[in-house]
């Protein structure tokens, strides 16, 4: 078992102002220095042009820019430096896992991937500028992989494919851009069926109405969908399906074998993030294995969040912090059943 950790970030003010705080966090980081070894040795296939993705961004998240902008004023680098890292658009995005489950109370969420990936970073902001204030865990520093906003929306992604990839953002971008501009499930299903998307995912929403949709986004189209389970294929969209999906229907029936037994939230939360339910999974050396275990609740505003597997969650009362309320908590632990390295705590990942 190996101890991995997430720090807990905390901050209120403009987007810029942001941006170029996490700039100062990253600077002598080791995801930074293992970030640019990556690059070094896996070169980007194209250039990314600043005003083609300043252009894609302004009309969806006109602020997240302005992050951009923050944390290239405090790394320091020339902004195609930035826009390779941070900026989520016509990125490369490896294959993953991942599992949802919801209810009219709740959302839980398995996020499965490869260790070398996950940055340790969770993530409380409330911009002064624009867009709403957010709660989750981050990706690539300015994605969000799941999270919940101040109007009680909750949004995770599920991958599917990457099979003719357009020119769109990636899904943490995308996830971010829902999060922070979104009110409800109406405005966040309207904004997955209009950005541009890189690769095929689904994207699952739930507000304080109750109501769960799936929207299955390609970037050749979308589906909306209503459902609350959720693995790593799609129900209407099948001729996108990748042709290897046992991992996936198994993960589902699990979960639709398990679910007329779960009566409360952390009935839910144990169905998800126990090993020995057949939700959880363990294969991170073949980018699917469960790191973080996630709970949203639009209607108490509240976040359970635990890492690695068979552990209570740690519970965010977000409600308290939007009133000003800062948490005393700087680091949440967990423990992984993997010797792989983490990109945020160990040197010389490849």
């Amino acid at each position: 078992m190996k101890e991995i950790y997430s720090d807990v970030i905390q901050f209120r003010g403009s987007h810029y102002e942001f941006g170029f705080m996490q700039g100062e966090m990253l600077r002598d980081s080791l995801t930074i220095e293992n970030r640019k070894r990556i690059w070094k040795i896996r070169r980007p296939h194209f250039y990314i042009e600043e005003q083609e993705v300043k252009h894609a961004i302004l009309p969806f998240a006109p602020a997240i820019w302005e992050e951009l902008l923050g944390l290239q004023d405090a790394l320091k680098w020339e902004m195609q430096e930035v826009l390779q890292e941070f900026g989520g658009y016509r990125l490369h995005y490896m294959r993953s896992g991942c599992s949802i489950f919801t209810d009219s109370e709740y959302m839980i969420r398995n996020y499965d991937y490869h260790p070398k990936t996950y940055e340790g970073r969770f993530t409380l902001f409330a911009p002064t500028d624009q867009g709403y204030a957010v709660v989750g865990p981050s990706q690539r520093i300015t994605g969000r992989m799941d999270g919940m906003n101040e109007k009680g929306l909750a949004m995770g992604y599920n991958f599917m494919h990457r099979k003719k990839p357009g020119d769109g953002f990636i899904c943490n971008m995308i996830g971010r851009m829902v999060l922070e501009n979104c009110a409800n499930v109406d405005e966040a299903v309207q904004m997955l069926q209009e950005v541009p998307h890189r690769h095929s995912f689904s994207y699952i929403v739930l507000d304080q109405s109750g109501e769960t949709y799936i929207v299955e986004a390609t970037p050749r189209g979308t589906h909306v969908r209503q459902s609350n389970v959720c693995t790593n294929h799609f129900e209407v969209l099948k001729d996108e399906n990748r042709y290897h999906l046992d991992d996936s229907f198994k993960r589902m029936e699990a979960i639709e074998k398990q679910k007329h037994h779960v009566t409360d939230a952390y009935q839910a939360f144990r169905m998800m993030n126990d090993s020995d339910k057949g939700v959880f999974s363990d294969q991170y050396k073949n980018w699917a294995g469960t790191i973080h275990t996630s709970g949203y609740f639009p209607k108490e505003l509240k976040a359970w969040f635990a890492l690695g597997g068979d552990r209570d969650p740690v519970i965010v009362d977000f409600s308290k912090w939007l009133a000003g309320e800062n948490l005393q908590l700087k680091r949440i632990l967990g423990n992984v059943n993997t010797d792989l390295p983490f990109v945020h705590m160990d040197k010389n990942v490849r």
